[in-house]
């Protein structure tokens, strides 16, 4: 079994800075694409940015130039920094994964508890 394990929000002014982390842990095999997703009170779940194990990126629109995705894949952990933050970045925020455990299964998709970023103006 496989838990993604996030860290890193808290409260912050508007045009701060915060940086999320989140580390695989359990059964690993290999990890594919890791990326962060989230959800604002009211609103659907929507994609922040993922991120390949070769390190291609993409980000949403509403995050570009601000934010920074990146993996260390000997820790198993990706990271979002998150800079110019907006009241409107206010959201719980959410880790992906797509993890084999072991060479004969395929990849799962695994999702982290969340954490909470909260934006003031």
């Amino acid at each position: 079994q496989v838990q993604l394990v996030e860290s890193g929000g808290g409260l912050v002014q508007a045009g701060g800075s915060l940086r999320l982390s989140c580390a695989a842990a359990g059964s690993i095999f290999s990890i594919s694409t890791m990326g962060w997703y989230r959800q604002a009170p009211g609103k659907q779940r929507e994609l922040v940015a993922t991120i390949t194990r070769g390190h291609s990126t993409n980000y949403a629109d509403s995050v570009k130039g601000r934010f920074t995705i990146s993996r260390d894949n000997a820790k198993n952990t990706v990271y979002l920094q998150m800079n110019s933050l907006k009241p409107e970045d206010t959201a719980v925020y959410y880790c992906n994964a797509y993890v084999r455990s072991s060479v004969s299964q395929g990849s799962l998709e695994v999702w982290g508890q969340g954490t909470l970023v909260t934006v003031s103006s």
